[in-house]
């Protein structure tokens, strides 16, 4: 059982005793312990990507962050920006040319990566756009852009690995992925579907989930882990698409289980320095611990998991077509 299940058994809103992101690291000991090694995060210039920075800038980690935006991912961590551990790249996850450009701007400056943290994300768009390579949005955002990144700086996460640290990607996912599996290889765009906001979103949070279970299952053994998770309720910009009387309605409905920036943070940082993921991963994680089975009824705010979030079949094939639609060519 987790050390936190306690702490979660009765929520109260946030900021009440469920642990944070920094808490983790202290309970880690790991204040100051990756002195030497390099973290990279995705979209850091809101909510969960600050508190993540925070974190493992305690740690000791030299941090690089990706940003669509630098103006604005400076501004956001202007209170907590360390000059000497820490880089802004700019990265915009809707187009596969910048997260080319991006990756190799980060391998001219590391060729070691020990953390991967795939943090950026959107949601619920509201009709069906196209990013500029001509995936769903949502899809190729969430997904796409951060298989490729993976793809881009595997050679040097496979090289960070140590036996005393192996190295770890963590995809944050979110419960939502309960609603859908993945789409056909011949629907990822919704060609034979009717494009929904959420079941995009699902999907694409889906697929997140089976990056993590796919690499734990090609890589682990070169020690290279991988996880993901669901972040928790959280009030961030990513709610950006939900009308404002829907946002109302919904942070009454889950006052009591929502979490702060601070909170939701933490099941992230568990799984990057937690002691209990040294050397393993493959497991979707909800609340600082593995998230239990729980019934396919596709509510978004329960963090157990469901009938599709393990499929080794489907998971391959994602990895097949994500290949192919990222132009990368198909592996032995």
């Amino acid at each position: 059982m987790s050390p936190y299940a306690a702490a979660h058994a009765n929520p109260e809103g946030p900021g009440d005793s469920r642990p944070t992101s920094l808490q983790i690291v202290s309970d880690n000991a790991m204040e100051g312990k990756l002195v030497g090694k390099v973290a990279v995060i995705t979209g850091v210039s809101a909510g969960l990507g600050i508190e993540t920075t925070r974190a493992l800038a305690a740690t000791g980690a030299r941090l690089i962050l990706t940003a669509r935006d630098l103006a604005k991912a400076k501004t956001a961590l202007a209170e907590i920006w360390q000059e000497d551990k820490m880089e802004l790249v700019e990265m915009d996850q809707n187009s596969l040319d910048s997260v080319r450009t991006a990756a190799k701007n980060i391998l001219a400056k590391t060729d070691e990566i020990s953390i991967l943290i795939s943090n950026a994300g959107i949601m619920a768009v509201p009709d069906l756009r196209l990013t500029k390579d001509g995936h769903e949005s949502q899809f190729g955002v969430n997904h796409l852009s951060h298989f490729l990144f993976f793809q881009l700086l595997k050679p040097a996460l496979l090289k960070a690995s140590t036996p005393s640290f192996q190295s770890r990607v963590v995809m944050v996912s979110a419960a939502a992925h309960r609603i859908s599996p993945i789409g056909a290889s011949d629907d990822y765009l919704f060609q034979k579907s009717e494009y929904v906001p959420w079941i995009a979103y699902a999907r694409s949070k889906t697929a997140n989930v089976y990056m993590a279970n796919q690499i734990e299952r090609t890589y682990g053994s070169l020690g290279l882990h991988a996880t993901s998770l669901h972040p928790g309720i959280i009030g961030t910009g990513l709610s950006q698409y939900i009308p404002a009387e829907v946002v109302e309605q919904l942070t009454k409905e889950y006052a009591t289980i929502a979490k702060s920036p601070e909170q939701g943070a933490a099941t992230t940082i568990w799984a990057a320095i937690g002691k209990e993921w040294e050397g393993r991963g493959g497991v979707y994680l909800n609340d600082c611990a593995e998230a239990e089975r729980g019934e396919d009824d596709g509510v978004v705010s329960k963090g157990s998991y469901v009938s599709h979030t393990y499929n080794p079949d489907e998971e391959a094939r994602l990895w097949k077509d994500s290949l192919k639609m990222v132009g990368l060519p198909e592996e032995n």
